[in-house]
C-alpha cells in the first residue's frame, strides 16, 4: 500500500526536522511520499525540506493561513497515495510504525484508524506531565479513552489513518478547530465508514506549550464539545460532561468547609494523592509527578469552564456557533 503522510506546518521548522529524521529511520520497506503544507508561516521550513530531498520523497507546498484541519485537506487533495497517514509536527515517529499499520490494514483494512501517543525519555518535564494529563485513565483523557471502544473510536488528527476514498465522500476535515478531528469521525460514521483504534501504532508527541497555551488549549476543546454534540446528538455521551461535574464539585466541597463538612474535600486530595503516585512511579520523578497534578488540574478547569460556557451559549440559549465562539473557526 502506498502511503502519503500528511503534515501541516506553522513556524516550527524545528519541529519538521525531528518528524522527518525520525521518518527516515523508518523499517518499512515499501516506498512513501510525505505532503508538507506550510499553513501561511512567518517562519517556513523550506531549509530543512531541502536537507531532507534527497533521504524522502517529499512535496512542500506554501499556502496562506486557513488552519490545520484545511491545510490537511489541501495535502490531500494533492497526494498520490490511497492512504493517507496524518500527523501534527510535534510528532516523532518510532521507527516501526509504518510497518505496524501496513500490518494492521492487511489483517483487517479500516478506511479512518487512529493511534495513542506517548512520551520519551527525553521529552521534558513539563511535556511529561502534560502527556500524562491527557493519556492517563485517571484524567479526563483518560476519560475519553475509556469511553470509546477500540472498534468505535474517535481519531485525532496527530495520529490519524484516512482512506482516499473516505476522504472524497466526506470532503475532509472542517473548519472548526479544535474538533475537526472528531467532527470528522462522526461524519463518516454517518456516512457508514467504521474507525478503529491501533493500539500499538503510537507516536511520541510533544506539545510544545506552556501552562498558559495549554489552559488556552484545553479550553478550547470544551468550548468545541457542545457544538458536536448539537451538530451529532445522536452521539452525545454523559462523559463529556465529567470534566465540568469535576470541577464545579471541587469548589462545591470547598463552600462546605464554611458548614465543616471536608468529606467531599478529601475526596479530591486522594484523587490528586493517587494522580501524584502513579505519575511519580511511572516516571521515575516527583516533580514530574508534582507537574502531573498540575497539568491534570488545569485541564480539568480549562476543559470544564469551557465546556460549560459552551453548554449554556449553545445548548441552553440556542446562540449560532460561528458567532458565539468566532475563535474556533478559521475563515476559508
Amino acid at each position: 500500500m502506498y502511503f502519503s503522510i500528511i503534515i501541516p506546518v506553522y513556524n516550527r521548522p524545528d519541529e519538521i526536522r525531528e518528524l522527518l529524521d525520525s521518518l527516515v529511520k523508518t523499517d518499512y520497506k515499501e516506498d512513501f511520499e510525505v505532503v508538507i503544507i506550510e499553513d501561511g508561516s512567518n517562519l517556513t521550513c523550506e531549509n530543512v525540506i531541502d536537507s531532507f530531498n534527497s533521504k524522502l520523497k517529499i512535496s512542500y507546498y506554501k499556502k496562506e493561513n486557513t488552519g490545520p484541519g484545511d491545510s490537511r485537506n489541501f495535502g490531500m487533495k494533492k497526494a498520490k497515495g490511497e492512504y493517507f497517514l496524518i500527523f501534527d509536527s510535534d510528532c516523532i515517529i518510532p521507527m516501526n510504525y509504518l510497518s505496524e499499520v501496513s500490518k494492521q490494514l492487511k489483517q483487517e483494512y479500516i478506511d479512518c484508524f487512529g493511534g495513542p501517543d506517548r512520551a520519551m525519555s527525553s521529552f521534558s518535564n513539563i511535556q511529561k506531565a502534560i502527556d500524562f494529563s491527557m493519556t492517563s485513565v485517571l484524567t479526563t483523557g483518560g476519560v475519553r479513552g475509556a469511553s470509546e471502544k477500540i472498534n468505535r473510536f474517535q481519531p485525532r488528527s496527530f495520529n490519524m489513518g484516512l482512506s482516499k476514498k473516505a476522504f472524497i465522500a466526506s470532503g475532509g476535515f472542517g473548519n472548526i478547530h479544535p474538533g475537526e478531528d472528531p467532527d470528522l469521525s462522526l461524519r463518516l460514521w454517518k456516512l457508514g465508514f467504521e474507525t478503529k483504534l491501533f493500539i500499538e501504532a503510537y507516536v511520541y508527541h510533544k506539545r510544545r506549550i506552556d501552562w498558559d497555551n495549554f489552559y488556552k488549549q484545553v479550553n478550547k476543546f470544551g468550548k468545541a464539545r457542545p457544538i458536536l454534540n448539537s451538530w451529532y446528538p445522536e452521539y452525545n455521551k454523559i462523559t463529556y460532561f465529567l470534566p465540568t461535574i469535576f470541577i464545579v464539585g471541587f469548589y462545591f466541597s470547598i463552600f462546605l468547609l464554611i458548614f465543616a463538612q471536608d468529606f467531599f474535600l478529601k475526596l479530591y486530595f486522594i484523587y490528586f494523592i493517587i494522580l501524584f503516585s502513579v505519575s511519580t512511579y511511572k516516571f521515575k520523578n516527583l516533580f514530574v509527578g508534582y507537574l502531573s497534578v498540575k497539568a491534570a488540574w488545569i485541564q480539568f478547569s480549562g476543559y470544564g469552564f469551557g465546556f460549560l460556557e459552551s453548554f449554556i451559549k449553545i445548548i441552553v440559549l440556542k446562540q449560532e456557533p460561528k458567532k458565539a465562539f468566532p475563535e474556533l473557526f478559521f475563515k476559508k
